[in-house]
């Protein structure tokens, strides 16, 4: 899709830092963790095509983890943002490692990414694509009553949130706007059931967290992460469910600024610029 109609807003100056979502969600997911990174690098939060404000491709068009990977890739290129680190969750998670696999960015930091559920988690990731396309048939009036409903949102909360039972889980529900025939989540939902991040090299410093208590893409699938990303920094999250910049935006925060930090004090440039501090400390005799 053209990269000019994809919705983002920036805060912050210095190196580039892209925080992509997860599916159904939208940039807004990152509120809390832009607030502790933005004082050190130029945050740019975009809405993955079909999310958000960005409108998605056209039903003729490709619409898979690919096809977003390409479209990240252009927006990058079309605001130029040359090799920047990337942060993401779930399908975003995804999208940032595929962009690491093509040397596209300088740092990658994921937190429960799609592509690394065994056959049963599979399974159960199929049913909720055969539930979601049943619930179009519903009209939308009634979705969102039941959405609404006690049982609802105590099933949203647990599926979605660390502790459920936390005052900022509260406000937890699921979005029903995407069950509708042909939308943006029906299309994608049962791509990701089948997609698979297949082992490649990733030539930058890469973390993979999970939540301890994700109850959507289960934490034994960071198992398999690590044996198709042996470089990566793996991390369990404590208390956190599948959305961890929700649950703990600071440890969320932390873990960024750590792989960042790790590649930019492994680039060229910040290794002329630790040689001249260490000079100059040389020569003030301190």
């Amino acid at each position: 899709m053209d990269p000019k109609r994809i919705a983002f807003e920036e805060r912050g100056s210095g190196r580039p830092l892209v925080l992509l979502h997860g599916l159904g969600d939208r940039r807004q997911s990152w509120t809390a963790v832009v607030d502790r990174l933005a004082a050190d690098y130029r945050v740019v939060c975009v809405d993955l095509p079909g999310f958000g404000a960005t409108p998605a491709p056209a039903p003729d068009e490709p619409y898979d983890v690919y096809s977003l990977t390409d479209d990240i890739h252009a927006f990058c290129e079309l605001h130029g943002l040359d090799r920047p680190h990337l942060a993401g969750n779930s399908l975003g998670g995804s999208i940032a490692l595929e962009l690491g696999v093509r040397g596209l960015a300088a740092s990658v930091t994921v937190f429960s990414p799609a592509g690394f559920s065994d056959d049963v988690a599979k399974l159960g990731m199929r049913a909720v694509g055969g539930l979601s396309r049943l619930a179009t048939r519903v009209p939308m009036p009634v979705k969102e009553r039941l959405a609404d409903t006690a049982p609802a949102r105590a099933l949203a909360r647990t599926a979605l949130r660390g502790d459920p039972r936390s005052p900022t889980a509260k406000a937890t529900r699921f979005s029903v706007r995407g069950l509708r025939k042909g939308s943006p989540f029906i299309r994608m939902v049962s791509r990701i059931a089948e997609y698979e991040f297949t082992a490649r090299p990733i030539g930058c410093p890469v973390t993979i967290a999970w939540g301890d208590r994700d109850r959507t893409l289960l934490p034994s699938s960071a198992a398999h992460a690590h044996r198709r990303v042996p470089n990566a920094r793996m991390v369990s999250l404590i208390g956190s469910g599948h959305i961890p910049m929700a649950d703990d935006p600071v440890t969320a925060a932390e873990h960024i600024r750590w792989t960042c930090r790790a590649a930019d004090l492994g680039s060229p440039r910040a290794a002329a610029r630790n040689a001249a501090g260490r000079a100059r400390r040389t020569e003030s005799g301190t």
